[in-house]
């Protein structure tokens, strides 16, 4: 997929959502671990360790053609997108919690990531055709994460500025992330209907999954309604931005975005209605 859309579009639109989640940020989301730390354990544990096993559960269950299944494991290793805050935010989850664990994640994830998607490729035997440099990683992060820090700063210097961007900016992510989509689905649209008959259960349940364990896991450990539902969204709504450029610009190939392309479709439907399920139910426990 070598055209301007991936070569230009897809680094800067990475860099526009990684931007974002900096305007949102501050030195102190970092030190809110100490504060909630079971409710931070419990997501991390949850997105790092339990969603990559129920992803390869799935993988292997529904038997997926090897790239498609490296595909759902890197798009299972990739942190929390910011679309998660805004989700959170509609339904009333402690949004706070949710900058918190993107932020974090986001660091980690320089390391789990490609032992992850290795995992995965080495599963699949692919180490001739398809390799994840550990440094290749370093190198993506160390890029996104100027963005992060650029919109740290701006917060900063300038909340104003940083306040009023912040909306304008999380539009602009869902739009960019969807021509995204659209692109990827377009270059691949010869084989678009065997990529959904292939991909298109695995990455429905993945995601309604994730939104599930991303509730009920912290619900059952004890943390707030808040807190829950805001693991929810972390975990459920995945940067998948950052799974497509990983796969189309370090991976190169094409077909290990699919599976993070046609998530993507799923997760803001899904998302949305988890939320509005979550709301009813908290609203007849209120009355």
């Amino acid at each position: 997929m070598d055209s301007p859309l991936t070569t230009v579009g897809l680094p800067i639109a990475l860099g526009i959502i990684m931007f974002g989640l900096g305007l949102s940020l501050t030195v102190a989301d970092f030190q809110r671990v100490r504060r909630h730390p079971r409710a931070v354990a419990i997501a991390l544990i949850c997105q790092l360790l339990v969603l990559p096993v129920v992803c390869l559960g799935l993988v292997v269950l529904l038997d997926l053609p090897p790239l498609l299944g490296i595909g759902m494991l890197l798009l299972a290793a990739s942190p929390g997108g910011t679309s998660a805050n805004l989700f959170s935010h509609l339904f009333h989850g402690d949004v706070a919690l949710n900058v918190t664990l993107t932020a974090i994640n986001s660091i980690i994830a320089i390391f789990t990531l490609p032992i992850i998607t290795n995992l995965a490729i080495a599963y699949y035997d692919r180490e001739d055709s398809v390799s994840l440099q550990f440094s290749k990683v370093v190198e993506v992060f160390a890029v996104v994460l100027v963005p992060v820090l650029l919109g740290m700063l701006v917060r900063s210097r300038r909340p104003g500025i940083a306040a009023g961007a912040d909306k304008p900016v999380r539009i602009g992510s869902a739009v960019i992330l969807a021509v995204l989509v659209i692109g990827i689905l377009a270059d691949q649209r010869d084989r678009i209907g065997e990529y959904f008959g292939d991909v298109g259960l695995a990455t429905g349940l993945f995601c309604a999954i994730s939104l599930v364990v991303g509730y009920v896991v912290p619900k059952l450990l004890g943390v707030t309604e808040a807190q829950a539902i805001a693991s929810s969204m972390e975990i459920g709504v995945h940067n998948a931005t950052l799974a497509i450029y990983i796969a189309v610009e370090v991976l190169d190939t094409t077909e290990i975005s699919v599976p993070a392309a046609v998530y993507s479709i799923f997760m803001f439907a899904f998302a949305g209605l988890w939320g509005y399920l979550l709301s009813r139910r908290t609203a007849k426990v209120a009355v």
